[in-house]
């Protein structure tokens, strides 16, 4: 186990070899700890807004708002990343973008109307997205080319957050709490992982001497990047309009939407899978491959048949594929990035949410001109440009070596 201060020196050899144990020392453990919290949150806002929907009264055009102000603060978020960890250590950016993540959910289940809330979910997807992106920095510095089963690893926890989140909004909505206390659940662990490790020192970005300056990122990385929006966007696609698909195969939407669950499931499964996979070096390509493998043959079959439990079956199995495509995809992200890894991380994050915030847009324009059965002909897309872009970056990465 590696002690690490505010700086480490040029000279030092890299500590990260193929030969090192995994170790999974504090750094590693709040920051999966601290992914959980915000995946949590995530997944909770969607089903959250349907709610506040019904106490405010507002359109489906507003309601859309919301998701574009919170992938508007996301994309802000990206584009100030580098700006921010050029100047703050890796924990003060990360305890400041937490504190300032906790007040974005205070305004938004606290404000009492649509003004307030809307605030708070610009303010959710600025500092939410800040607070991701300085967690997988520090992943991948402690971790360095073993990042792939640290990312894997701390996404685990993202997969069961997407199953449990919205069971305990639904639980919470129906009792005399209400559901505005499910977003209070992760600012209590991360206050709680505050006082646990808030005199921990985290690894320093790797100072690279051929990196310095603001010279252009690797061809290899931004394709690798646009792997990562793109297969963000597959997922984004099937949570959005999956139930209202399921709906044509003659389920009620109630049941639609809770059939939705068996995708959560499919990835937390997956991701398991993947920890385990990914326990060896080198395997992250092959890993790739077979998840896109999985997902094309799977999402077929939700897409088109009319039997109900075929679809959910689809589903399920959509989500074991998609599972680890967004942080393999990352890991080889970070990885071609030839020592610009913080401009890496934060463009990918930009990428992704200019991608996956239009990537549904695209999906419900087109089913409200050619029908959702059609419309979903945008995912094998996806699901394509997902292998040519896997393809292009392992070939751009060979050319540059």
């Amino acid at each position: 186990m590696y002690r690490y201060t505010t700086r480490q020196r040029p000279s030092e050899p890299s500590p990260h070899t193929e030969t090192e144990p995994f170790v999974r020392d504090a750094p590693t453990v709040l920051s999966y700890a601290a992914l959980g919290c915000w995946t949590f949150w995530l997944y909770a806002f969607g089903p959250a807004l349907t709610l506040l929907r019904d106490e405010l009264g507002f359109s489906y055009t507003l309601l859309g708002v919301y998701e574009l102000l919170w992938a508007t603060g996301a994309a802000l978020s990206a584009v100030g990343f580098v700006w921010a960890a050029r100047r703050l250590a890796r924990g003060a950016l990360l305890w400041c973008s937490a504190l300032a993540t906790v007040s974005g959910a205070c305004l938004f289940t606290l404000g009492g109307s649509v003004a307030v809330t809307l605030l708070g979910a610009v303010v959710f997807g600025l500092a939410g997205t800040m607070m991701l992106t300085v967690l997988q920095a520090i992943l991948s510095d402690r971790h360095g080319d073993r990042r792939d089963r640290a990312l894997t690893e701390a996404n685990v926890g993202a997969g069961a957050s997407a199953v449990f989140a919205p069971l305990v909004l639904g639980a919470l909505a129906t009792s005399a709490v209400g559901w505005r206390a499910t977003f209070a659940v992760p600012a209590v662990v991360l206050v709680a992982l505050y006082l646990r490790y808030r005199r921990q020192p985290l690894p320093a970005a790797p100072q690279h001497p051929a990196a310095k300056g603001s010279g252009r990122l690797p061809l290899a990385c931004w394709l690798f990047a646009v792997l990562t929006a793109v297969s963000s966007a597959i997922e984004f696609c099937l949570v959005y309009f999956g139930p209202q698909l399921l709906i044509h195969t003659g389920l009620s939407a109630a049941a639609a939407s809770t059939a939705l669950s068996s995708n959560y499931l499919g990835i937390l499964l997956g991701r398991l899978l993947g920890a385990r996979l990914t326990r060896r070096p080198g395997r992250a390509v092959v890993l790739l491959y077979a998840s896109l493998a999985i997902t094309g043959p799977s999402f077929v079959l939700f897409w088109l048949t009319d039997r109900p439990a075929l679809a959910i079956v689809g589903l399920f199995l959509c989500g074991v594929g998609i599972a680890n495509l967004y942080p393999l995809s990352l890991a080889l992200t970070l990885g071609a990035a030839g020592g610009k890894e913080d401009q890496a991380n934060a463009r990918s994050q930009l990428i992704l949410g200019v991608v996956a915030g239009i990537s549904p847009f695209l999906l419900g324009s087109l089913a409200d001109r050619h029908g959702l059965v059609a419309a979903f002909a945008l995912e094998p897309a996806l699901i394509g440009i997902c292998v040519l872009m896997l393809w292009g970056g392992l070939r751009a990465r060979r050319s540059a070596t």
